[in-house]
């Protein structure tokens, strides 16, 4: 069954109400898994609406739930999967406050990727939108995002909508962060990647990250510079700098790399260790955000690390 994923534009809580009361109630009648995942006010307002629905929803604030749009992404597969042969019926409210650029486009990606994620899922999904406090930029792409939307009381298809391949492919053209004089460099040359576990390690230290975040992007560095040896054109370097609240560790080498034949490959929840993109999916997991770019000085894995 196919997916059905619409973007829901409200304008305060009782208009919130009037749509997603009756779509959570038609999942409980349909014997579907039901869930809001929403902020406040509107998780509070929902759990007052459904005091003791049977079977019970499950109600998740928003808050701590959109905190790693790979994890978010990871975690509502975890939902489906578990949940099985029982559909899933979400009311979903994504956080937009509090990312820098980098952060929200790939929150932005995030709701695309849902698309492709759960395609044959039969899931019905309503992310909702409040015009009255969203930027009109956000509102835009959710129109580009979402197949479906609900406005006014009424479902219609989006005439802006994009495909996941398309509109992950546009992204891609996005520009690498500005890299200082300061950057600490290290050549990447030969199959031992002690020295560079040493180098990104050290540095992690001494800038501020804790002892998970420091093994989580040694890993994840180890695992990129792995991988453009093995599938990159030398030289293959590592820099490493700080550049507000984010450290950040770049791989480059001087080729053309791409990691597979679509720009969701890495993005999509692998289903074994074997399957193509399993590495960069594992490093995404890994860091609070992770950019491929390619430009005429060859392709570039950044990985941000926030402090």
């Amino acid at each position: 069954m196919a997916l059905e994923h619409r973007a829901f534009l409200y304008r305060g809580t009782d208009d919130f109400l009037s749509a997603t009361v009756p779509f959570l109630t038609s999942g409980l009648e349909r014997d579907e898994a039901v869930l809001a995942v929403v902020r406040e006010p509107n998780l509070s307002a929902l759990r007052d609406v459904f005091p003791s629905a049977d079977p019970p929803i499950q109600f998740i604030d928003a808050a701590g739930f959109y905190r790693h749009p790979v994890h978010t992404l990871r975690d509502y597969q975890t939902v489906v999967t578990a949940s099985a042969p029982r559909k899933v019926c979400a009311v979903a409210e994504p956080v937009w406050q509090g990312w820098d650029e980098r952060r929200t486009r790939e929150w932005i990606r995030y709701e695309s990727l849902i698309n492709a994620v759960f395609e044959n899922s039969g899931a019905r999904a309503l992310c909702s939108y409040d015009t009255r406090t969203l930027p009109p930029r956000i509102l835009t792409e959710a129109r580009r995002t979402h197949p479906l939307l609900l406005d006014g009381g009424l479902t219609r298809s989006s005439d802006h909508y994009v495909d996941p391949v398309t509109f992950g492919s546009g992204f891609d053209r996005g520009r690498r962060p500005e890299r200082p004089d300061t950057a600490e460099y290290l050549p990447v040359d030969g199959d031992d990647l002690h020295p560079l576990r040493t180098f990104v390690s050290e540095r992690a230290h001494k800038h501020g990250l804790t002892g998970q975040q420091t093994q989580n992007l040694v890993t994840a560095a180890d695992e990129v510079a792995a991988n453009a040896l093995r599938h990159g054109t030398p030289p293959v370097g590592l820099w490493m700098w700080q550049t507000g609240d984010d450290l950040i560790c770049e791989i480059g080498d001087g080729g053309r790399w791409r990691p597979g034949p679509s720009p969701l490959t890495g993005y999509i929840p692998p289903d074994s260790a074997l399957q193509r993109g399993f590495g960069l999916w594992t490093v995404r997991l890994l860091v609070d955000l992770m950019e491929l770019r390619t430009d005429r000085n060859g392709t570039f894995v950044t990985l941000y690390s926030r402090l």
